[in-house]
């Protein structure tokens, strides 16, 4: 099995110097980086946010190998169409380089409410935009009448060649269904290997009864990276209490610190289970620590996975 390692980046590509954004990216594919990821957020928990498109923009305009997973995109919040035409942009820019990662959202029903959504509505939304948008994107018309959206000859052109992959996020049976149903793949965060494994054995056998074959499993995993663990314990617990106001105790079972080396002993347990892509949202000193120990990470997993 290939295995396919990358860097969440999203606030280092949010600087003013393109510059500054060349040098990060450049590190990073010097490095041997697969893919950088970037998240997605209108509004979280009082304002904070970034939008995944347009970082997904920054890095496929700035360099001209690395990929990009957009990993998850609240496409639930989003019109189908608009998303249409981004991701058909985007395909023009970089053709093959960009991966779609559709998520729902909930942490913070207020981001949801506050867009306009319902959030009792918002896993039916969502359903219906991968519907529509998976219909758009291949270039022929459609005409849609459903709960949330009504499309009469609506089409987008050009479609996107090689069409861009679509991995769902999200967890429970939701999350298996509509990947079955919908994904090319599953994006999964905050599981154990044994519920990745799971996961994934479930939602190749819902698949199966829709006639699909989802190929790609990926997991994003917040973690401490540091030459000392307990620094690396330190930095990941201060910073998820400040992005999702949990203490470390919460989250020790599904955040990983230490050396590079501990770090991908742990990371070879979702190896086995399944897991093709890896992105490490890293807790460092700075950016150039987190490129370097990441690099250190995906070497030893891919010597240890020959």
């Amino acid at each position: 099995m290939s295995i396919r390692v990358g860097l969440s980046v999203t606030d280092a590509l949010l600087v003013p110097k393109p510059a500054d954004r060349r040098l990060l990216l450049d590190s990073a594919a010097e490095a041997g980086l697969d893919h950088i990821t970037v998240g997605d957020h209108i509004s979280f928990h009082g304002g904070t946010g970034f939008d995944g498109m347009v970082s997904a923009t920054s890095v496929l305009s700035s360099h001209n190998t690395l990929s990009v997973i957009i990993g998850v995109y609240l496409l639930g919040l989003r019109h189908p169409m608009l998303a249409a035409r981004q991701i058909a942009t985007l395909s023009q820019i970089a053709p093959g380089r960009l991966v779609l990662g559709a998520g729902v959202g909930g942490e913070d029903r207020s981001e949801i409410s506050n867009s306009g959504v319902d959030p009792s509505t918002r896993g039916r939304r969502l359903d219906e935009t991968l519907e529509v948008l998976r219909a758009v994107l291949t270039g022929e018309e459609v005409t849609h009448h459903g709960e949330f959206f009504t499309l009469d000859r609506a089409r987008i052109l050009p479609a996107p060649q090689p069409a861009v992959p679509i991995l769902i996020g999200g967890r429970g049976e939701s999350a298996i269904r509509r990947t079955a149903r919908y994904g090319d793949g599953w994006l999964g965060i905050f599981c154990t290997p044994r519920r990745f494994a799971e996961t994934r054995t479930a939602i190749l056998d819902a698949a199966a009864k829709e006639d699909r074959a989802p190929d790609s499993f990926g997991v994003n995993v917040w973690c401490g990276l540091d030459k000392d663990a307990a620094v690396a314990d330190r930095l990941v617990g201060e910073k998820m209490q400040a992005l999702y106001q949990l203490p470390r105790d919460k989250f020790r079972h599904l955040a990983p610190a230490g050396t590079p080396e501990q770090v991908a002993e742990w990371l070879n347990s979702f190896v086995e289970a399944g897991a093709d892509n890896i992105t490490l949202v890293p807790a460092t000193t700075s950016m150039e620590s987190a490129i370097e120990h990441a690099a250190s990470v995906r070497t030893l997993l891919l010597t240890h996975h020959r």
